[in-house]
């Protein structure tokens, strides 16, 4: 069985009770829900809205219709961003970014909208200040925040930036791929207006699940058009929410397990999660340091870093040292990039960009010490 340290691109394994609920929704319950009075369709239907409050639930918000379930964190930005911008507005974001920020806001530039980038330090860190310093340079529409980085696992200050951005009127998007289900979040104490989560990720649901949040009062215009179980009459969307922002039928599988996904991190708790996190990264930092030749990028301190980090050994190129951890050892983790070039050129690491490993609550501390033992080999081997 291999060791897999890749969890800042999806969780594996998940907790028993998200395969048991998936397989148990696919086989008992396959209605489509909202598309018919049936029973199938009706408990397909309390399925999806179990999903919505548990999401709700665990994230404080208070209007459950305003979470709008995607297939992806990606979809969920898209759908944000493209349904609140229009030529003119002003945008302030970071260098530290994933594509899947960068890329709508690319497409977006070449509409019209301005795209204010504020640089992080070398490890990945944005100052607060300099963040809201950008936003109230000019009238801003929308502020967009990665929580933690998915390249240094640097974790930014959202608990100041989110509530001055609120105070200020400036609208608040937060990226929380790396975050759901590692840090609290709370979005009225916090200030979001709109948060984008994948399910797969921190909140142990399956691929092809995520959620965009969209605070009380702020209208978006849809991303996609079509059918939403109801209004049938019109050719409009429904004014209506969670509906305007979804159409098609919903992964009603997928949210069932996403709501078992959830149901675990609050038995288990979010501080046990990240207590054992900080305790794999800690020893992960501590062998590492040992390794001549090997530089660490971020933080460098546990308690500053989401599950992730990111290193290099001097002389290797990132790929090569991925393909050996995973064809010598078993061990799985990623190189390259991540999906976030800025980020690389940020911390000095473009255009090889480094090795990552993610570490999560499923990992052994002994399979910590297989992976800094392979680390070790491939160092002595250069």
């Amino acid at each position: 069985m291999a060791i897999y340290l890749d969890n800042a691109a999806t969780s594996f394994p998940k907790p028993e009770s998200v395969y048991r609920s998936i397989d148990e929704t696919l086989r008992q319950f396959g209605g489509n829900p909202g598309r018919g009075g049936h029973q199938l369709a009706l408990d397909a239907s309390r399925i999806v809205f179990t999903a919505r409050e548990a999401v709700a639930g665990f994230f404080g918000i208070s209007d459950s219709s305003r979470v709008v379930f995607t297939a992806n964190a990606t979809a969920a930005i898209n759908q944000a961003l493209f349904g609140l911008l229009n030529p003119g507005d002003r945008v302030v974001t970071t260098n530290m970014e994933h594509n899947a920020v960068a890329r709508p806001l690319r497409a977006l530039q070449e509409r019209g909208v301005e795209v204010v980038k504020v640089a992080a330090d070398a490890r990945g860190f944005v100052a607060p200040e300099d963040f809201c310093r950008a936003c109230s340079a000019a009238p801003t529409a929308l502020a967009v925040l990665g929580h933690i980085s998915n390249v240094t696992g640097t974790i930014q200050d959202l608990p100041t930036i989110g509530p001055w951005c609120h105070s200020h009127g400036v609208t608040l998007l937060v990226d929380a791929a790396q975050s759901a289900g590692l840090l609290p979040i709370d979005v009225e104490a916090l200030g979001i207006d709109l948060l984008a989560a994948p399910g797969h990720k921190g909140l142990f649901g399956p691929v092809g699940s995520g959620f965009l949040y969209v605070r009380p009062g702020l209208e978006l215009v849809p991303l996609l058009y079509g059918g939403t179980g109801a209004n049938s009459h019109s050719e409009l969307m429904p004014e209506v929410m969670p509906e305007r922002l979804e159409s098609g039928t919903p992964n009603t599988p997928g949210l069932a397990g996403l709501t078992a996904g959830i149901a675990w991190l609050e038995e288990i708790g979010l501080d046990a999660i990240r207590e054992h996190e900080s305790r794999c990264l800690s020893r992960i930092l501590s062998g590492l340091a040992t390794i001549s030749g090997l530089e660490i990028y971020g933080p460098g301190d546990p308690l500053k870093s989401g599950g992730v980090l990111s290193f290099n050994l001097k002389g290797l190129d990132p790929s090569a040292v991925a393909f050996r951890l995973d064809h010598e050892f078993s061990i799985c983790v990623r190189s390259g990039l991540h999906c976030a070039p800025e980020a690389h050129r940020a911390i000095g690491t473009y255009p090889a960009g480094t090795v990552r490993v993610s570490p999560n609550m499923m990992n052994s501390l002994e399979e910590i010490e297989a992976f800094l033992t392979a680390i070790a080999v491939i160092a002595q081997g250069r």
